[in-house]
């Protein structure tokens, strides 16, 4: 967001701290009631955000692939596109004056982070429900920032659906928004004449019901974040005191429950703006209708992040988009405690001796020992799962790869309901031939993630060799030696 706008903004927001309503309208979140967190019968978990919590929105679904089944992200970028730079951050992730890494850059970060266990496996996020938001007048985070997420999650196989037709500035878009549509203004909750909410919702759930008319029959509990917090201080981690929970009449009644974690934008906090988030988000009204649990955790300012942001460029720690990063660590705390994450451990064991049998110039053939009880396997090239179909047989040729590249292949059973067991250990695989070699502007290949630049120079990613000046008169001829490895031809 531009600084000046940012300073607009602040004095906005100011202006609206002790307010909770809109045009004189009664606010329709209940009052809040002090209270703890307590287990219910959580069926499924999902996250979504706005901004910088719509980049905290993905990490949390990245880190906890295993917990999370879906994600919906109102313009924000890529996983860890800051690369722990607030400069990166403002000036490649928010505006595009610096070069970024692209999405499969990206993709092999999150893959590398998979294998050392410092985020969840990335086979979790194929099939994975995820919507995306970005309006044509928002040029805080800008357009290509936010179309990179959409390809990051589409090659991880996610199922995604993308809004970015609305004329809306940079906010939460609901029916309840105070705002204008094309506003980017405090409390950044617009209202475009149309109902996004219910749309993510759809596409999150598969079905949703309509929202509900008349007044709030749930309470929105008031709990004490550094009950949560790593080292039990929320402010530490730059956190507020108190947290939010919108839980509806059924589930306090013992219904199962959909959990939804909803991460607010920088300047959106409650110490800020109240509850005017959770009063305008169009959430609550979906959540007594549809049996929705809705947790509404709360970033606040520090040394370091005078906006209140949610860490996505570790102004915390430099670990803030993996599991151990501290506020990724105090939400997922909050989640579990409201009954999230309680699935049994998978129930078949991981699959022995897999070989990788034979390869071609395009193909790698592999085999495993069966397992008992298996009635499918599943296989992974590099992290990501490729069969399209169950695999009957111990046996799997994949097809479609490139000359002269090594791939690493782990194999898991899947039980009569679709449980996946224990992946294996992998095996790696090289196909045959001599790798294609690619000629491209140094641009280009930057663009295209086979390289990266830094100083103005561009270098090729894996090797690290110099290719020369970064702009689009230099070239240079590169391959593919190993996924996301690259060298002069």
């Amino acid at each position: 967001m531009k600084i000046r706008k940012l300073l607009v903004a602040a004095l906005a927001a100011v202006g609206i701290a002790t307010t909770t309503t809109a045009g004189g309208a009664a606010a329709a979140v209940p009052a809040p009631t002090p209270g703890s967190l307590q287990q219910y019968e959580i069926s499924s978990t999902y996250v979504s955000g706005l901004s910088s919590g719509g980049f905290m929105a993905n990490q949390m679904h990245v880190a906890y692939s295993d917990v999370f089944e879906g994600a919906g992200i109102f313009s924000a970028g890529a996983y860890d596109c800051a690369q722990n730079s607030v400069n990166t951050a403002q000036y490649a992730c928010m505006d595009t004056f610096m070069a970024r890494k692209s999405p499969a850059q990206l993709e092999q970060l999150t893959r590398d982070r998979a294998t050392a266990g410092k985020v969840d496996p990335v086979a979790n996020l194929s099939g994975d429900k995820v919507w995306l938001f970005h309006g044509t007048n928002d040029s805080t985070v800008k357009a290509a920032v936010n179309d990179d997420l959409a390809t990051y999650y589409r090659d991880f196989g996610a199922d995604v659906v993308y809004n970015n037709t609305s004329s809306s500035g940079h906010a939460w878009v609901s029916p309840l928004g105070p705002n204008a549509c094309s506003s980017t203004s405090s409390p950044y909750v617009n209202n475009c004449g149309g109902d996004p909410v219910r749309e993510m919702l759809t596409h999150l759930f598969g079905s949703a019901n309509p929202a509900g008319s008349s007044a709030l029959t749930g309470r929105l509990v008031q709990f004490n974040q550094s009950t949560y917090a790593p080292g039990g201080s929320a402010g530490a981690i730059s956190m507020g005191n108190e947290g939010f929970a919108y839980v509806p009449q059924s589930c306090q009644n013992g219904a199962s429950c959909k959990l939804m974690v909803t991460l607010h934008g920088c300047y959106q906090y409650f110490g800020l703006v109240g509850n005017a988030l959770m009063d305008k988000a169009y959430l609550n009204e979906y959540a007594d209708t549809n049996d929705m649990i809705v947790l509404y955790p709360q970033a606040t300012t520090m040394t370091g992040n005078p906006r209140g942001c949610w860490d996505w460029w570790g102004y915390k720690s430099a670990d803030y988009a993996q599991k151990t990063g501290p506020q990724m660590t105090a939400v997922m705390n909050m989640a579990r405690a409201l009954g999230a994450d309680t699935a049994t451990p998978p129930a078949l064991p991981a699959p022995t001796g897999l070989t990788a049998t034979a390869t071609t110039g395009t193909s790698a053939s592999l085999s495993w020992n069966p397992v008992s009880g298996a009635a499918s396997y599943d296989v992974y090239r590099d992290g990501t799962k490729v069969n399209t179909s169950p695999v009957a047989s111990a046996t799997y040729t994949d097809t479609g790869l490139t000359a002269g590249t090594t791939y690493s292949y782990a194999v898991a059973a899947v039980d009569a309901s679709g449980a996946v067991g224990t992946r294996s250990g992998t095996v790696n695989a090289t196909t045959t031939g001599t790798p294609v070699c690619v000629t491209a502007t140094n641009y280009a290949h930057t663009q295209a993630g086979r390289a990266h630049q830094s100083g103005g120079y561009t270098y090729a990613n894996g090797s690290n060799q110099n290719l020369g000046l970064w702009n689009v008169l230099a070239s240079s001829t590169i391959k593919e030696t190993s996924p996301g490895y690259w060298v002069k031809c």
